[in-house]
């Protein structure tokens, strides 16, 4: 049986899983995650990497995960993770996802209740037994069974464009509200990271009196429910289901909080042990001494600078060589929301959008930008209204209509054209050269095996009049997984062919992801951020492409988008 990339880290997820619920060293779990995430975003074979040795230097693959890849390319198991398996029930591992449950309470539940899955838990819990385990009681009890309620109805996660809004709205009501008790104020944790869905949304904020800031959180009137209510942190379960959790520091701690509450396991790790070998100690409350001696804590460059670093972006805090270029002096300048001047991949109400060109232009004037292109769907997407031929002509003179009353605007004829299920495009070659901007698509066929849809892809990249390879994998965040597609062959190819790789801003795609992105970038392949809007709201998608290509270490240079018109249209024509 052929042993994939993707087979190998969920071996490993499964073991880091495992080994947190027995209760093991947090480094050999971390070793575990780090050594899946790196094969999850594996470029090439797994097989044909291993026998050529080039696995060995990758970052979160050492000398003992490579002999445990050996072991199970050659024998297709690994003992330790088989052995692991029938000490644990297969359904305990999900319960890590609930809220509340952390692995040692899952140890304890197994251990003293015989818990083994999600309906075990929920019996466990409403028939009271949990009250009998140490350190347990109604409260745990009331999380727990919100916990899983919450975790059913979402899965645990929450998507990037709904929770940062929400953050936004609950960071504005407290400025308007109690203002004068806050000092400062700033989202945290993966969601300040910008990770493309959440757990729970975490708020920090610095001030002398919490009280007033806590009452004022917990009675907002999104609020259902309020969690917890105490001086130093309050929760609260908003209408939607979704938790909100609001922490307040003294202001001498906010920088050393905001970077605790904001990094990645992995990277705050890191960073311990970077100031372990500098004789430091450093924690949610500031950077000190081995004497106590305060170094820092007041903001996060001081924190940061105390341990020889630069200010590290929170988007890039995921120990993922960040620590290490910043000790190089090389964090890039990432790219900012104010540098994108143009949107390319827009619908309008010619096919499934819901407004006109006209409407499109005005809103895109709004944000400051100098161009958009206007991207329906081709004629054989017909449950979304593709133009026929005849139509997209139309629409095309309708454009050159428009641009010939615009100044210092321009509107791209554009089509975002359907990849049939043998590779060719939905629309013949002397119509696809009419236009100013081809972009390639997949909406069709998505479950072919892996070498039918890359030789798919590839043969619509290799057309002379594509320009942009849209939503690439096809994704859709909790309700679609990705198609399985060699992105390696197809990134090699669209650097061949200059094809833009698209990072769509649909919260529910974010697609390129930002491991993806990172790899483009690395082989100079130039990339587009485009909301794909359906209708003027979705054009406000754009900060979170933004985001998840700030997550990709991008920088202006690499998206065509942040190109002026006037160097646009001269990009364009190469």
């Amino acid at each position: 049986m052929k042993i994939d990339a993707f087979k190998v880290a969920h071996i490993f997820r499964e073991m880091a899983d495992f080994l947190s619920i027995k209760g093991e060293n947090p480094f050999r779990v971390r070793a575990y995650q780090k050594a899946a995430d790196a094969l999850e975003h594996l470029s090439g074979d797994l097989e044909i990497l291993y026998h050529q040795g080039k696995l060995q230097g990758i970052t979160g693959i050492g000398k003992g995960m490579l002999e445990k890849i050996e072991t199970i390319l050659e024998t297709g198991k690994l003992p330790a993770y088989e052995e692991l398996k029938k000490e644990i029930p297969e359904g305990l591992r999900e319960l890590l996802f609930i809220p509340e449950m952390g692995p040692k309470t899952v140890k304890v539940i197994y251990e003293k209740g015989n818990v083994k899955n999600i309906e075990d838990l929920e019996k466990f819990v409403q028939s009271h037994k949990l009250r009998n385990l140490p350190g347990m009681g109604a409260k745990t009890e009331e999380n727990i069974l919100r916990g899983i309620k919450l975790y059913r109805s979402s899965k645990g996660r929450i998507l990037l464009g709904k929770a940062l809004p929400l953050a936004e709205k609950v960071i504005a009501e407290l400025k308007n509200s109690v203002s004068s008790y806050i000092e400062k104020i700033s989202p945290a944790g993966s969601l300040r990271r910008g990770k493309e869905t959440i757990g729970d949304i975490d708020i920090l904020v610095s001030s002398s009196n919490s009280s007033p800031i806590m009452d004022a959180f917990t009675n907002f009137s999104f609020v259902e429910g309020v969690l917890a209510k105490g001086k130093t942190k309050s929760s609260v379960l908003t209408n939607d289901g979704l938790q909100i959790d609001l922490r307040v520091v003294s202001p001498d701690s906010f920088g050393a909080a905001l970077q605790y509450f904001t990094g990645s396991k992995s990277h705050n790790i890191n960073l311990r042990e970077r100031a372990i070998r500098k004789g430091l100690k450093i924690n949610e409350y500031g950077v000190f001494t081995q004497k106590g001696e305060k170094l820092a804590g007041k903001n996060e460059e001081d924190v940061y600078a105390s341990l020889s670093l630069p200010l590290i972006p929170p988007e890039l805090r995921e120990d993922r060589g960040e620590i290490e270029a910043g000790e190089k002096g090389k964090i890039p300048n990432l790219l900012k929301e104010g540098e994108i001047k143009g949107d390319l991949h827009i619908h309008t109400k010619a096919s499934d959008g819901a407004n006109s060109i006209k409407e499109l232009i005005e809103k895109a004037k709004q944000k400051g930008y100098e161009y958009i292109a206007i991207t329906d769907h081709s004629a054989s997407l017909k449950i979304a209204g593709g133009l026929s031929g005849d139509r997209l002509l139309q629409q095309i003179n309708q454009i050159k209509e428009i641009n010939s009353h615009l100044q210092g605007f321009k509107v791209f004829a554009g089509s975002e054209v359907d990849i049939k299920k043998d590779g060719n495009l939905d629309y013949p070659d002397e119509l696809l050269q009419k236009l100013d901007i081809v972009i390639a698509a997949v909406h069709t066929s998505l479950k072919q095996n892996k070498k039918t849809m890359t030789n798919r892809i590839i043969k619509a990249l290799r057309n002379p009049f594509v320009r942009i390879f849209a939503h690439p994998t096809g994704r859709l965040l909790g309700e679609r997984e990705a198609s399985s597609i060699d992105l390696d062959k197809v990134l090699q190819v669209a650097k061949e062919e200059n094809i833009w790789i698209e990072i769509n801003a649909q919260p529910q795609r974010l697609d390129l992801t930002d491991l993806w992105i990172k790899e483009a970038k690395k082989r100079n392949i130039k990339l587009v951020i485009n909301t794909d809007a359906h209708h003027l709201g979705n054009l406000d998608f754009m900060p979170f492409g933004v985001i998840t290509a700030r997550r990709g270490w991008l920088e202006k240079v690499n998206v065509v988008n942040t190109l002026p018109l006037r160097d646009f249209l001269t990009f364009l024509s190469l």
